[in-house]
This record gives structure tokens, C-alpha cells and sequence, in this order.
């Protein structure tokens, strides 16, 4: 994705744009086969079937390339849509769900709270951030909420409908109604997807100022401010307390990279 004033957030590329990625994940597991972590904006946004707010688009500049959305990069890997039989999304937004229509006969796993505000949109921002075009298939929902579990000492929901693989919800509210992480346990560490939780490296590792289009950003289109902050604060204190969790937002292409790197030296 391409913002305008690309200066605002730390970083510009051609006519002043910004670059931001759209970070799901593919998890390959033993008994589940494929889990993906938020889908990424789909196949018929590329082809302009869901309409996406032109606002948005001019605003935010995704690039709907071809060779973007999930399930063809699934292709590319020699996989089939059925092979993803899981799908665990942070939130509902259209560039973290978009391509729940490229998979539907998969599972769909998430914050009961976040379902109830995407059904039932009540405020002028959910009206106005969830597509009904996203989900008009109708997928297999599987809706949590905390009953007493724990992760790391916060709230969780760590078995998941279905799963057996170490892979669960945290709630991090704020962002959204219900907007969560999501843990997926990798070897001898825990990958931890923020989503939106935050969007800039520099909110969990302190090593400096989050940039002014970033921080207003988040202001912009957050449900519940305190509840936001309270889940960057608790996402901050796991990243300092624990040397196994690798942590990082949808959004910065640097903690992606970082991760890449990590990868292909492995």
C-alpha cells in the first residue's frame, strides 16, 4: 500500500507515497493443513468487484497487482484454495479480510466481538471500514470469547475449533471492537500477528518517536482509545518480558523484512 504524504510516516517512495505492506501468514501445519492469518485484500478487489471506497483508494493506494492476493501466491507454492482449510483474522477490515471469498470453504476464527461489529455495524466508522461484499458467501464462522484462558498472562482463547496446532487469539481491542493478535507457535517460538494494534515498530520497542502520520492515523480510526492504547502497552510489556515471541504489526514493511531475513538465514 502506497499513503499519500509518505513523509508523515518515515519513509516515501515515488510522488511522495508512502510504502506499507499487508503482512498475513501461511502456516503449515501437521494434522490441520494450511492456516492462513488474515488474507490480505482478494482476488475480486484486484478485478474492482467489491468496490472499495474510492476514498481508500486514493488515500491509502493499495497496488491491486495480479500476482498480489493470497491465493495466487498460495499457487505459486504449488498449493490448492481447498488445502487452506483454517483462516484466523485479526480483524474484519477489507485489507485484512478481503480474500475471505478466495477461500470459502475454509473455517473462518475470530473475536466474537469483531463478528458482532462487522454483522451489525453501529458506528459511523464500522458502517463505514466493513464490506458485506467480503463475506456474501457465506463462511463457516468460528467466534470466541475469554472464558478464563490464558496466554503469557493476558486474556486468550489458545484452542481453537478444530485446530490442533498451537495456534490462538489474544484480544488486543481498541483498533477495532474486537480487534485481536494472533499467537502461532513456530519451533521453539511464538510468532505474534498485532494486526493493527499498532502500526509502527517504534510503539513497541521503544526506540523512537512514532511518525506523526502514523500516530494520527491511529486516532483517526480507532474504536476505543483507551482500550488501543491498553493493548499496545500489553503488547510492549510481552515484547520486553519474553525472548521467544518474534512480534510485529500488519503494516511496517521494516519488521516484515526483518522477518524475511530472518527466514532465508535459516
Amino acid at each position: 500500500m502506497c499513503p499519500v504524504a509518505g513523509f508523515l510516516l518515515g519513509g516515501q517512495r515515488l510522488a511522495g507515497r508512502g510504502h506499507m505492506v499487508a503482512h498475513c501468514l501461511l502456516v503449515a501445519t501437521e494434522r490441520d493443513g494450511l492456516v492462513l492469518i488474515d488474507t490480505g485484500f482478494g482476488t475480486r478487489d484486484v478485478a474492482g468487484h467489491t468496490r472499495l471506497p474510492h476514498g481508500f483508494r486514493q488515500f491509502v493506494g493499495p497496488v491491486m497487482a495480479a500476482d498480489e492476493p493470497a491465493i495466487t501466491q498460495l499457487a505459486a507454492l504449488g498449493y490448492k484454495p481447498a488445502d487452506v482449510r483454517h483462516i484466523v483474522v485479526t480483524h474484519l477490515d477489507a485489507d485484512h479480510a478481503g480474500g475471505l471469498a478466495d477461500f470459502p470453504h475454509a473455517k473462518v476464527h475470530l473475536h466474537a466481538r469483531e463478528h458482532a461489529a462487522a454483522m451489525v455495524p453501529t458506528h459511523f466508522k464500522e458502517k463505514s471500514r466493513y464490506m458485506r461484499a467480503h463475506w456474501a458467501h457465506g463462511p463457516a464462522w468460528e467466534v470466541y470469547s475469554e472464558d478464563g484462558d490464558t496466554w503469557r498472562g493476558l486474556p486468550a482463547i489458545t484452542r481453537l475449533r478444530g485446530l490442533d496446532a498451537d495456534i490462538g487469539i489474544v484480544p488486543m481491542h481498541g483498533h477495532t471492537r474486537g480487534h485481536s493478535a494472533v499467537i502461532v507457535r513456530a519451533g521453539d517460538r511464538w510468532l505474534v500477528h498485532a494486526g493493527d494494534a499498532y502500526f509502527h515498530h517504534h510503539s513497541v520497542d521503544g526506540s523512537g518517536a512514532i511518525p506523526v502520520g502514523f500516530a494520527a492515523f491511529e486516532r483517526l480510526i480507532q474504536m476505543d482509545p483507551t482500550a488501543r492504547r491498553a493493548s499496545v502497552a500489553a503488547l510492549r510489556q510481552l515484547r520486553e518480558s519474553y525472548a521467544d515471541i518474534a512480534m510485529f504489526c500488519a503494516h511496517d514493511p521494516r519488521e516484515y523484512e526483518a522477518l524475511r531475513a530472518r527466514a532465508q538465514a535459516n
